[in-house]
């Protein structure tokens, strides 16, 4: 929670000072609070990270482990953001961000309540396009197991794959793989 969602329950700022020296309420960044008893899990981290990068879009590696298509934990949560955006500075929970422009930034993201919080994060195709698009940061065998995974579980659709892949310029790089990998099952 942020302190403008403590104010919006009538919580003042020194009611929280109160809560965090007490420790019940624990500060793990500037701006974010939550309850002491809670760990920190990947479906939460999403949540904080979406809170603290308002406009942001969970993406590439934490996407694909979102929609359970990749056996990967990140160490960090990928992000994108509008290419012209000041990049904030964030120490927790850690954040890497690629940059996306137009419609990159919009199409194919669906909304998911996580702990409260709307998530913007990228459908499975989109993701898996993008990590196709990315293969040199997330690695050309991530972008393969999000790509088996998608097709096997029935998340995507070649012809989803080849939408995306096609906008985003990369279908002749992609084509092979996705062909390779529908023969395979």
């Amino acid at each position: 929670m942020r302190l403008k969602d403590f104010a919006a329950r009538n919580i003042g700022p020194e009611t929280l000072a109160r809560l965090v020296r007490e420790g019940i309420v624990v500060r793990p960044a500037r701006g974010l609070y939550r309850l002491a008893d809670q760990s920190a899990d990947a479906r939460r981290t999403l949540a904080e990270a979406a809170v603290l990068v308002p406009k942001g879009v969970v993406c590439l590696v934490s996407a694909l482990q979102f929609h359970g298509l990749t056996l990967q934990m990140p160490s960090s949560v990928w992000m994108a953001i509008e290419r012209t955006a000041w990049r904030p500075r964030i120490d927790y929970p850690p954040i890497r961000f690629v940059r996306f422009t137009g419609s990159a930034l919009t199409e194919g993201i669906e909304r998911h309540r996580i702990e409260g919080v709307a998530v913007a994060i990228t459908d499975p195709a989109r993701t898996v396009v993008d990590c196709f698009r990315y293969r040199a940061k997330v690695g050309i065998d991530v972008a393969m197991e999000g790509l088996r995974e998608s097709l096997r579980r029935r998340k995507a659709t070649s012809d989803q794959l080849w939408r995306y892949a096609t906008k985003a310029r990369i279908w002749p790089t992609m084509k092979p793989y996705v062909e390779a990998v529908a023969n395979d099952t």
